[in-house]
């Protein structure tokens, strides 16, 4: 009896460290399939005010604060725009000095903890840019996707799609470029966005299944006038790009891609958000299974999208090698498979999802020489 009692209690003790693993793993994953779109990435630090006036603002020293570039600065009800570091302004061995190119609303105070996120822009293409726009509703599979729609005089489209920890205030960073170029603009809310239907599992699938909400905005674009479109996506938008161009019943409308940091490895990405989460080393392979187990995602599914071969379309991509999300190593590499469709643009000292804030002139170049035999 002692015996049977023993070998239940171990049982018990193995089942119940098992089922505590497949929690731990569970929540260590749900950085990548439940990141917030009013909270910048776990892989972005928090910095702190320590003063502002009418055109400089103080912060914590960091490689963070000390980023070349442009970049919005958020936390709770506070948001404003940050532009270069003034390495000749009076400051404290510990803080950094940039310029304050606006605040967009509430006050900056000393003490305050903070964000740098990639979205610059907050509120809507009329009210953050002064673009005329129109509030449309994109039919999809799940329901109604709102999106943004700024004319334009060309009969190619540009469709953008936000990634990981951003909304589609995101894409306004260019738009005020493809306007200028009198491309009609597209810009979508997906499943899961603020005023968007919920995926069926409320969790996201890393451009695996929301690469339909943005087939249905080809369709939508099409419908309304657009010969072709190029797609324009960040991060796992990138990868819904991918997807789209290799999936699509109309792929053959896609002009082009454009991919900023795009994720074409997702274990990597769930890997490193959840480390960043604070996930412990050893729970992060229980991460990947986690994530596995509840998006079905197979080792090669999305690299599948990617594969060299299936690229039929001109593709610009944009990434850095200080990513550490989404490994610059992939994106080298497809562009070395494809050289005669893929041009890319490394960019150095850039975050996730931010490499037209790390360099917007370089960028915009870049991308307008990419854009330009395609107009």
């Amino acid at each position: 009896m002692r015996l049977r009692t023993a070998a239940a209690v171990a049982a018990a003790t193995l089942l119940g460290a098992g089922a505590a693993a497949v929690a731990a793993g569970r929540y260590a994953c749900d950085a990548a399939l439940k990141p917030s779109r009013v909270r910048p990435l776990p892989t972005d630090p928090q910095l702190t005010v320590h003063g502002s006036a009418a055109d400089q603002i103080t912060l914590t020293r960091s490689l963070a604060s000390l980023r070349p570039g442009t970049y919005g600065l958020t936390g709770g009800d506070r948001h404003a725009i940050v532009g270069a570091v003034l390495r000749n302004s009076p400051h404290p061995a510990d803080s950094v000095v940039r310029r304050l190119e606006r605040v967009t609303y509430g006050t900056l105070e000393p003490g305050d903890r903070m964000w740098l996120t990639p979205q610059v822009y907050i509120g809507n293409p009329r009210d953050a840019l002064g673009l005329d726009h129109a509030d449309v509703d994109v039919p999809g599979e799940l329901g109604a996707l709102p999106a943004w729609f700024v004319p334009g005089a060309r009969d190619t489209w540009v469709i953008t799609v936000h990634g990981l920890g951003t909304s589609r205030e995101h894409p306004m960073v260019v738009m005020p470029f493809l306007h200028r170029h009198r491309f009609p603009i597209l810009d979508l809310a997906y499943r899961g966005d603020l005023g968007a239907p919920r995926s069926p599992d409320g969790i996201g699938h890393l451009g695996d299944t929301e690469w339909r909400d943005l087939d249905a905005a080809i369709r939508y674009a099409v419908r309304y006038g657009a010969e072709t479109v190029v797609l324009y996506g960040w991060s796992t938008g990138a990868t819904m790009a991918l997807h789209a161009a290799a999936e699509s019943a109309l792929r053959n409308r896609i002009k082009g891609l454009v991919l900023d940091s795009p994720i074409l490895d997702w274990q990597a990405a769930v890997r490193a958000l959840a480390a960043a989460d604070g996930a412990p080393g050893p729970l992060l392979p229980l991460a990947v299974r986690a994530a596995q187990g509840r998006t079905g995602l197979g080792s090669g599914r999305l690299l599948a999208s990617a594969d060299p071969d299936r690229l039929s379309v001109p593709v610009l991509i944009m990434h850095g090698p200080d990513d550490t999300i989404a490994p610059w190593d992939a994106s080298r590499a497809l562009a070395e498979r494809r050289p005669d469709l893929v041009t890319l643009l490394p960019v150095e000292h850039a975050p996730h999802a931010s490499m037209w804030n790390a360099d917007p002139e370089s960028y915009e170049e870049a991308l307008r020489r990419f854009l330009t035999p395609l107009m």
